[in-house]
């Protein structure tokens, strides 16, 4: 099966890169990527040499490209992680999130229209349903959307664009929303990264407003495992929600990681918190889980001291990462890359 994975360099998306060619022999996988600021190729070191792996570098919003990738390579599923996909950067900035999330993620459709593209998955989020009350039941596929960030609003923008193309044009494609994941490989602005390295370091670990802020945690390849079910087994036009059924508190995520280190919790800082903070997810998985047989393998605190070890032993990987080294270092490898290949085309 010949696949496109969009946003393959990001944490998502290269944790399901390596999970699939590793459980499916008979699996291709072509990984275009923009390499923004979270896409990093050293994500994917350990697998540049496998001759079931393309990169390319490239935007989802660039029609021309992805209709040359569609003709070319006739692809069977496209698996969309590109996104943009930060919080704080979508409230700072919501310009990138309406042009990958939105505009991308139709570009993609109608090349997927074009050229009969067997199965479309939008890996969207559980922030396009809003926000809970501490005793709201959790998430169903048929809570009301109600994004609350510029990031939010364009994932359900993007999702209902996908509804549409299967509505109206009869594209066979399915939904996604999953909520809050950990696991290597994910840049190190999100909370969990973020605590475990600024703890290695001891360096103040920034907690919003009152930390009671509540997540459904999620390890990536449990994510990964849904996805790959969801190509083989699920139902076109559905949606199916992701959830560990792993609510957690901020603050106590954030003092479970001081207590495996060893920190004191005098590291942590409270900062202000950020405009409207969702105050609690929570997904309902049960559709998945009857459906496909999917359920989920691992517990945040059971695997936390392992993640921790992790981001110790690739010290180096996230320290570039914090420095931006990473980014000019890869630049500089892929346009020698680019002009090599010319020259022998040549």
């Amino acid at each position: 099966m010949k696949i496109l994975v969009t946003g393959g360099a990001g944490f998502i998306g290269s944790n399901f890169i390596r999970y699939a060619l590793w459980n499916h022999p008979d699996w291709h996988i072509t990984n275009l990527d923009k390499l923004t600021y979270a896409g990093n190729l050293e994500n994917l070191r350990d697998i540049e040499g496998n001759p079931r792996y393309l990169f390319i570098k490239g935007d989802i919003a660039d029609r021309e490209l992805v209709d040359t990738l569609f003709r070319e390579h006739h692809f069977e599923v496209i698996v969309n992680f590109a996104a943009e996909s930060h919080v704080d950067r979508s409230i700072l900035d919501p310009a990138p999130f309406i042009d990958t999330n939105i505009k991308g993620t139709q570009v993609l459709l109608e090349a997927s229209r074009q050229h009969g593209i067997a199965k479309f998955v939008q890996v969207s989020t559980d922030e396009v349903y809003g926000s809970l009350g501490p005793a709201d039941p959790p998430f169903t596929e048929e809570s009301p959307l109600r994004p609350n960030s510029p990031y939010a609003a364009s994932k359900a923008a993007a999702d209902m664009m996908v509804r549409a193309y299967h509505k109206t044009y009869g594209l066979h494609s399915i939904i996604t929303r999953c909520s809050n994941n950990y696991g290597p490989y994910q840049f190190p602005e999100k909370l969990i990264p973020l605590m475990i390295t600024n703890a290695l370091e001891d360096k103040p670990l920034p907690v919003y407003g009152d930390g009671q802020n509540v997540r459904d945690w999620i390890h990536v390849e449990d994510h990964c495992r849904a996805i790959d079910l969801v190509i083989q087994k699920g139902q076109t036009g559905e949606v199916y929600n992701i959830g560990a059924r792993c609510e957690m508190k901020n603050l106590d995520v954030v003092r479970a990681v001081l207590e495996v280190l060893g920190k004191p919790e005098s590291l942590i800082t409270f900062v202000p918190d950020r405009p409207g903070h969702d105050r609690r997810y929570a997904i309902d998985a049960t559709k998945i889980s009857k459906e496909l047989g999917w359920e989920p393998r691992y517990r945040l605190l059971d695997v936390l001291p392992e993640l921790v070890r992790w981001y110790r032993d690739n010290e180096t990987w996230w320290r570039r990462i914090k420095a931006g080294e990473y980014r000019n270092y890869y630049e500089k490898v892929y346009s020698l890359r680019t002009t090599l290949a010319k020259v022998s085309q040549e």
